[in-house]
């Protein structure tokens, strides 16, 4: 018969404390909504630009000779840009997202900001992540919207990065982590412990000694046993179907990707790129922000077709967001300074493919920043009601008029 001794165990295998990662036991717990008949089954990637990425640079005006005339050291001549259509198109490092764009996977959404912008750094990045511009902000629009997802989440976080406002809020903690070995199962062996817990996992053939509640959480530790064994093998023997590059995004993504093809039921994942914040030296068809837009390019590029491989390529849309644009004129140290309105990303198999929203106006300017046209909290409520399947008045509030981010 179990004792009390045994039964503590058991209860701190499910409640985790610092033995198993908490997803385990979440995941252990509740089918995710996917499994249901009708509900969905779609799964977002947020990758965060941080820094302020610069949109002119990003998506050019190739066409605008004010273009040009505003950036004479940083600018990319139009015989280096990839063309998206007679006016516009992507740095020349971006060829992976340009052949995303020829294979209709991708959308870009042009000049994306919020009234009366932020150019600080800290509090634009928080009215991102909280969808919202009140003076106090404390719950994400993501966590907000795994209250009503109930499934598991991933921040897949570069070194000691914490994880975002935008996962504030959510029903469980979501887990920030670098990689799969951190959920490797490491339990103590003191006094054969460890043995006792692996004997406690396995079905019992005791019919009458154990509680609903006992049986409940043997049933439980072994579902988490289970589960991570299964990542311990994925961390391992994962072969992508493409090869990734040899950068962090692409590392960060690919974890992503063994997390969505383990079958957890995981259906939002949240990854971030630094550097953004060129305020000297930026560069035109080569330098650092070259090298940056390379990266997320790369990266992305191989994370789609990796999953659009694996037969997830409907179910994915990637999403990428910064904070703010750069103004549109290059300052003394040739480099852009904080400003507004920038494109946003979005790719995958059912996205809303093509170029949306008008190019900002590069002759009327605000103080020198470029002005939005599109407000980020439509796409929001797009992602929400039509990908997530998530009501976004509760969220984003009522009132923004829906992008339309799907066929």
């Amino acid at each position: 018969m179990t004792n009390r001794r045994q039964f503590m165990q058991y209860s701190s295998l499910v409640g985790l404390g610092s033995s198993v990662p908490t997803f385990l036991a979440r995941t252990a717990q509740a089918a995710p909504d996917a499994a249901k008949p009708g509900a969905k089954d779609t799964i977002l990637v947020v990758v965060q630009l941080t820094g302020g990425n610069d949109g002119l640079n990003t998506v050019i005006p190739f066409k605008d000779e004010t273009y040009a005339k505003y950036r004479p050291t940083i600018k990319v001549p139009e015989d280096r840009v990839k063309k998206l259509n007679d006016h516009i198109g992507l740095h020349p490092t971006m060829d992976g997202l340009a052949g995303l764009y020829e294979d209709k996977a991708l959308a870009v959404i042009q000049a994306v900001g919020y009234p009366n912008p932020s150019q600080s750094h800290f509090r634009s990045m928080d009215i991102w992540h909280a969808a919202s511009t009140a003076d106090s902000l404390t719950e994400g629009w993501i966590g907000k919207a795994l209250k009503t997802m109930n499934c598991p989440a991933f921040h897949v976080a570069g070194g000691n990065e914490s994880a975002p406002l935008a996962l504030t809020g959510a029903p469980a903690r979501v887990p920030s982590i670098t990689n799969l070995a951190d959920f490797q199962l490491k339990l103590s062996d003191q006094a054969g412990q460890r043995d006792i817990v692996r004997k406690s996992a396995m079905p019992s053939t005791n019919t009458g000694s154990q509680t609903g509640l006992l049986d409940f959480v043997q049933r439980t530790a072994s579902n988490t046993y289970d589960s991570s064994k299964k990542l311990q093998e994925l961390s391992g023997n994962y072969q992508p179907k493409v090869p990734y590059p040899q950068t962090g995004l692409a590392n960060r993504l690919k974890v992503c990707a063994q997390l969505i093809d383990a079958g957890l039921g995981s259906r939002l994942f949240y990854v971030s790129i630094d550097g953004f914040d060129t305020h000297a030296s930026q560069g035109g068809p080569q330098g650092s922000h070259a090298n940056l837009l390379t990266e997320v390019s790369g990266a992305i590029t191989a994370f789609y077709k990796d999953m659009a491989a694996r037969g997830h390529k409907d179910r994915l849309m990637v999403m990428t967001f910064s904070e703010f644009g750069r103004r549109a004129k290059e300052n003394g140290s040739k480099g852009t300074d904080h400003g507004s309105g920038a494109p946003m990303f979005l790719v995958g198999g059912k996205v809303n493919a093509g170029v949306h929203g008008k190019h900002p106006d590069l002759n009327d300017l605000d103080m020198g920043n470029l002005k939005f046209t599109t407000d980020f909290r439509q796409v929001y409520t797009g992602i929400l009601d039509q990908w997530l399947g998530v009501p976004s008045k509760d969220i984003v509030g009522e009132g923004q008029k829906a992008f339309k981010v799907m066929v």
